[in-house]
């Protein structure tokens, strides 16, 4: 089972992903609404994969997903942006993986998921 930490400001958004991630059978791993917690919970949570919210990072976001991959380097990083403007290609050149629209519709944000899962499960086999 794919194992998920959410971060996010916004208790509802955090409620609405854990409930499509419980529908896509992944584990919810932990959550956080900062920062703070997110870089000390990230550890010991063993996340194949981390949700964070674009505007939870600090103000320079590749810095900010440095320390992600410093504290745990094997999970993959998705960066969650609310407008899809400039942002996307700077998540990606701040070095996330991948980014999810939070206005995209929950199919398509499932498909999304259910696609970087399987690469977490690829890298995982001896063969991946």
């Amino acid at each position: 089972m794919t194992r998920i930490y959410i971060a996010d400001a916004k208790s509802e958004e955090r409620s609405a992903l854990r409930l499509l991630l419980i529908d896509l059978n992944m584990e919810v791993v932990g959550e956080a609404a900062d920062w703070y917690t997110t870089l000390t919970q990230v550890p010991l949570s063993r996340a194949d994969i981390l949700l964070v919210d674009w505007d939870l990072l600090p103000i320079e976001p590749g810095a900010a997903i440095g320390e992600l991959r410093m504290v745990c380097p094997a999970a993959l990083v998705i960066v969650l942006i609310s407008h899809l403007d400039a942002r996307q290609q700077a998540a990606l050149s701040a070095g996330a993986d991948a980014f999810i629209s939070k206005g995209e519709t929950p199919e398509r944000v499932s498909e999304r998921l259910r696609a970087v899962a399987a690469s977490v499960i690829k890298k995982m086999t001896p063969s991946g």
